[in-house]
C-alpha cells in the first residue's frame, strides 16, 4: 500500500492500475487491495486528500473543497503540480531531468520550464548523455527557507 500512496503521490496525475502494478512490481489483485486501503484511509473528514478513481484511472489529490484555500497558500504562486515537481528535486537534490519525467510524467517538462523561469532550479546539460541536471538554486532555499541539511535528512531510514 506505501508503494501505491507513494507512486500516486509523486505523479500527481491519474495512473492506470497497470502502471501501478508495474512501477510497484505488485500484482492487480494487489493493486486494487492497495487501493480500496487507501480509499478507505482518506475518506475521513479529517483528511486533506483523497483517492479519486476515474475512467479507471486513479490519483491521490487534495480534496475539491480545500483547492481554493491551498492556492493561495502555495509559495511564489505554484500550482499544486508544480510544487510536487519541485519537490521531487528538492528531496533528490539533482536529478536527470529524464528521471523526474519518468516519476511525474510528461507534464513535468511544462513545470521545469516553469521552475526555471522562476529560478527554482538550473538545468546543466549532462556530459556524457542526452539529458539535463536539475538541481535547486539559491533563490529556492531562500523562499522556502529550508537548508541543505534538513533536505540531506529526508529520506534517511531511522535507526
Amino acid at each position: 500500500m506505501t508503494k501505491i500512496e507513494a507512486v500516486l503521490y509523486l505523479k500527481g496525475k491519474p495512473v492506470s492500475k497497470k502502471t501501478l502494478s508495474e512501477l510497484t512490481n505488485s500484482n492487480i489483485n494487489s493493486v486494487n487491495d492497495a487501493i480500496k486501503q487507501l480509499s478507505d484511509k482518506y475518506s475521513h473528514s479529517s483528511s486533506a486528500l483523497e483517492i479519486i478513481s476515474n475512467n479507471s484511472l486513479i490519483s491521490l489529490e487534495l480534496k475539491q473543497s480545500l483547492n481554493e484555500y491551498v492556492e493561495h497558500l502555495l509559495p511564489a504562486e505554484l500550482k499544486t503540480a508544480v510544487l510536487r515537481t519541485l519537490a521531487v528535486i528538492a528531496i533528490k537534490k539533482k536529478l536527470l531531468q529524464s528521471d523526474l519525467i519518468i516519476l511525474r510524467g510528461s507534464s513535468a517538462y511544462d513545470h521545469i520550464k516553469e521552475l526555471i523561469e522562476k529560478k527554482f532550479i538550473i538545468k546543466r546539460k549532462q556530459k556524457d548523455g542526452r539529458s539535463y541536471w536539475l538541481s535547486l538554486t539559491d533563490k529556492f532555499f531562500q523562499t522556502f527557507a529550508v537548508s541543505n541539511e534538513f533536505l540531506s535528512k529526508i529520506g534517511e531510514s531511522k535507526k
